[in-house]
């Protein structure tokens, strides 16, 4: 599981938290970085667990979700490769906020606590391109929730589908039958939304001939058509 410091830069620049920072701030972070390995099924954290770490997905596939007392969870984000998960542990060590699961062995890249202080202590100016960047995050966020709460179920469901077949496509996937390995119920967690009605939207796509459903898989055969559908 050894890489090179090259390797881990190139996977940092690739992080939208990160892309302020020239390569020697990179190289910097990239020194302190620690190689992790979590199986399918495993807990990288729980909600409510402390914070001080960060990752960065290397390879594979993780989700995050919460917890209901009665034993319900909803997924609120999935994380494939390029992509940071418990950023916020680079600032604070406030609760997590959500549980992070392996959905399949799962390689990361983790900036613990104690490192992260000391690079951002020695070099503040990496802080403070960190924190413009975080901040766009949450803008960015803020934006989608907000669009989101005028879309209708069919429109939320084709929004997630063609943000999974954008991520496909970054990892080398061609354009057209787009492989997206996610369930139906995990899909309309995502999409905020009953798994019968987004049942029910996937089935119209799949007789429109734009998705083929199998079991925990969906094939986009053909993305511009399914993004019709968002508005």
């Amino acid at each position: 599981m050894a890489t090179s410091s090259e390797d881990t830069i190139a996977l940092l620049q690739r992080v939208p938290v990160f892309a302020a920072l020239v390569e020697e701030e990179l190289a910097r972070i990239a020194e302190v970085t620690v190689p992790r390995r979590f199986e399918a099924g495993e807990v990288v954290f729980h909600e409510g667990d402390r914070s001080s770490t960060c990752y960065v997905v290397r390879s594979g596939r993780a989700r995050a979700l919460r917890e209901h007392a009665d034993g319900r969870s909803i997924t609120l984000a999935n994380f494939g490769p390029g992509d940071i998960f418990g950023e916020l542990a680079m600032f604070d060590d406030e609760r997590r906020s959500a549980t992070v699961e392996a959905l399949e062995e799962t390689e990361v890249i983790a900036i613990l606590a104690g490192d992260r202080r000391r690079r951002l202590h020695e070099h503040p100016d990496i802080a403070v391109k960190l924190t413009s960047a975080l901040g766009n995050r949450l803008r960015d966020t803020n934006e989608r929730l907000a669009r989101q709460s005028f879309q209708t179920v069919q429109s939320r469901v084709a929004s997630v589908l063609a943000q999974l077949v954008a991520a496909a496509r970054t990892e080398g996937d061609a354009d057209h039958d787009v492989l997206i390995t996610s369930t139906q119920a995990e899909l309309a967690q995502l999409a905020g939304s009953s798994r019968e009605s987004a049942s029910r939207f996937m089935a119209v796509l799949e007789r429109a001939g734009i998705i083929t459903q199998g079991r925990g898989k969906v094939v986009v055969h053909d993305p511009p058509a399914l993004e019709r559908y968002v508005y």
